[in-house]
């Protein structure tokens, strides 16, 4: 570190001048009641607390890194240094703890040097960058070497102004925690939104002012229609199918093989979001309002097959808000013979494994056999089958089976799931709503992620201040006596190596 960035009161020195790096084993009764420490019970924020175990210090204290209340302790191996694993030990019983073996252990020179500001430094973005840089070792299992953290620059401030600054510290980074904790609130605020949103949506709720308001409209929905148009959409399917394959086909020979779909009310169902809905929309099921298929995958050592312009969909390209990633592989045109096409404006559900994730298809994609597919009809809008298929989630896994290591529902199960359903006016005019909704919480979402990356910057910004001496400017004017003289940070170092001479044992002399 630079002189010319800290006060002229204060002077350079390396940790190993002001702090123990790991110091000898602790003597006490193998029965005293100790903390034990792993390396999982570190906290990685900065005020987060050390977890111990209670255990007799004779189960620990020889295998593991020793060390006492007033400590600073630090991972050494990557990535648990990297990610900040650290604390200020406090509050072990008797005093005394031990732990992994891939800890650093600081004792301060008390009462000389802080051991929160040792802390503090440990914390720094410096630390961090230069320690990981320094590191050796095999890949996967590197360490920070003792040399770097002895020899690492320790800007000391006189004893007095330590105290101060450690003062600041802990209010000014307590004011910084609080307001992570309340930002860090905020996503599980929003997702209870969106779900009230959703359960507003699909039950009528968010409607039901607009439906009063059109009560000379025609918003009942008809049955016969919708089992007509589910027909139609069926037989289109069943066409484009044998276009694919290049099959003949006979448009009265496919009618002939349709079959209705068998009609389920909500009562039939345990739904947590909806138990009624309006008069004017009809109860039924997925099965009614959309053509059901499932995902197939081409023979992947047939090089014909793939690296088309068709995107291939996995569970992986699925998110949880049910979006559509990029996926790695394509399918051609010859390989869509061999595997399931979805027209844009269907829905995805995940059937295998991780069940109930649900996304909305844009383009034409094919897909893999761990998801089924709703092909909407014309009674239902895609966004509107979208979002009730979202609220499905518990009901699909509480009626999936299992098999081995996942669970599955199949298609005709899944069929049978209930669909709450309006008339396409008003479908539409939920579906402006609910996005518009969607809308302003993602916009509070961005806001809240925005001003979560300027709260772990405050944190760095405020150690910076804290060793370069601005934290305690105007204190340093109004106390000149306790940093200058016998109080001044080079007479305290002095101090220090003057101690650490005393307490050096003295060699005994041979007798000739």
């Amino acid at each position: 570190m630079d002189n010319t960035l800290i006060p002229t009161e204060w002077v350079i020195c390396k940790i190993s001048e002001i702090a123990t790096v790991n110091p000898k084993k602790i003597e006490a009764e193998s029965d005293v009641t100790s903390g034990f420490v792993p390396m999982s019970h570190a906290p990685t924020d900065y005020a987060g607390r050390l977890q111990f175990d209670e255990k007799p210090w004779g189960e620990i204290k020889k295998s593991y890194t020793n060390f006492q209340n007033g400590d600073v302790i630090f991972a050494k191996v990557t990535p648990c240094f990297e990610n900040g694993k650290a604390a200020v030990v406090e509050d072990l019983p008797n005093g005394i703890g031990a732990g992994s073996s891939e800890f650093y252990v600081l004792r301060a020179d008390a009462p000389y040097v802080s051991e929160k500001l040792i802390y503090a430094l440990i914390k720094t973005h410096g630390f961090a960058t230069e320690g990981a840089q320094n590191m050796i070792g095999a890949v996967g299992l590197r360490r920070v070497p003792r040399k770097f953290v002895e020899d690492y620059a320790f800007p000391l401030a006189p004893l007095a102004e330590q105290k101060v600054i450690a003062e600041k510290l802990d209010k000014l980074l307590a004011k910084v925690d609080s307001i992570k904790a309340r930002l860090d609130a905020v996503p599980d605020t929003l997702k209870r939104f969106r779900q009230s949103v959703l359960a507003a949506a699909v039950s009528g709720k968010l409607t039901e002012e607009w439906r009063s308001k059109r009560a000379f409209e025609e918003l009942t929905v008809s049955i016969s229609d919708v089992r007509e148009k589910r027909k139609q959409a069926w037989i289109d399917e069943q066409v484009k199918s044998a276009v694919r394959k290049g099959a003949s086909y006979k448009i009265e020979q496919i009618a002939k093989k349709y079959k209705e779909p068998t009609e389920q009310t909500l009562d039939e169902f345990d739904l947590t979001l909806i138990k009624h809905i309006p008069e004017e929309w009809v109860s039924t099921n997925l099965d009614s309002v959309s053509i059901a298929v499932t995902g197939k995958t081409p023979k992947t050592t047939e090089e014909s097959y793939w690296n088309g312009d068709i995107p291939f969909i996995s569970p992986s390209q699925i998110t949880n808000e049910g979006c559509l990633t990029l996926p790695e592989r394509h399918v051609t045109q010859e390989g869509t013979s061999k595997t399931t096409i979805l027209p844009s404006g269907s829905i995805m559900i995940v059937c295998i494994g991780t069940i109930g994730k649900v996304g909305l298809v844009d383009k034409e994609v094919a897909f893999n056999q761990q998801i089924n597919a709703l092909i909407p009809t014309q009674v239902v809008l895609p966004e509107f089958l979208f979002f009730w298929s979202k609220t499905l989630h518990s009901w699909l896994n509480k009626t999936s089976s299992a098999v081995v290591n996942a669970a599955i529902i199949n298609k005709s199960r899944l069929c049978t799931a209930p669909c709450p359903l309006p008339s396409i006016a008003e479908q539409t005019e939920i579906v402006r709503r609910v996005e518009k909704l969607f809308a302003y919480a993602d916009k509070v979402e961005a806001e809240v992620n925005a001003a979560q990356a300027r709260v772990n910057k405050l944190t760095q910004s405020i150690l910076a201040k804290a060793f370069r001496g601005e934290l305690t400017a105007k204190w340093r004017e109004q106390n000149p006596e306790l940093i200058s003289g016998g109080n001044s940070a080079e007479a305290l170092l002095e101090k220090i190596k003057n101690e650490r001479e005393k307490l050096k044992p003295t060699k005994k002399r041979k007798a000739k």
